[in-house]
């Protein structure tokens, strides 16, 4: 099977795109982008490398932290902070969807310009 040699940009937008995605795994991001599951884990782990960031994912690390929750009959702190990792939550869905937004652009351009019709 034949290399690919896959642009910088679209690298760091895969990279992204698993880091801010709740819930996301290997398998679905790579599978999403139509690259090698351990493809997408090698660059995953080279970022964080780079960055100097050891263990779980932030995706995960909001996950976690969503799922420690009361009662839903708690008082109205409890309420408050329920609201807050909501938005947070929705925040991360429309960062996600942000950033597939800009990597369809972007692969629609490339393809746009590879066509010789």
């Amino acid at each position: 099977m034949a290399l690919k040699d896959y642009a910088d940009e679209f690298r760091a937008d895969a990279v992204a795109l698993y880091e801010y995605t709740p819930g996301a795994t290997y398998k679905s991001i790579a599978a999403d982008l139509g690259i090698i599951r351990a493809t997408l884990r090698e660059w995953v782990l080279r970022n964080r490398e780079r960055r100097g960031i050891s263990g779980a994912p932030a995706s995960a690390r909001r996950a976690e932290a969503q799922t420690e929750g009361a009662a839903p009959s708690a008082g109205p702190d409890e309420r408050i902070r329920q609201l807050e990792a909501r938005v947070a939550e929705l925040e991360a869905s429309e960062r996600k969807l942000a950033t597939e937004r800009d990597i369809l652009r972007k692969a629609a351009k490339y393809f746009a310009g590879e066509t010789n019709w």
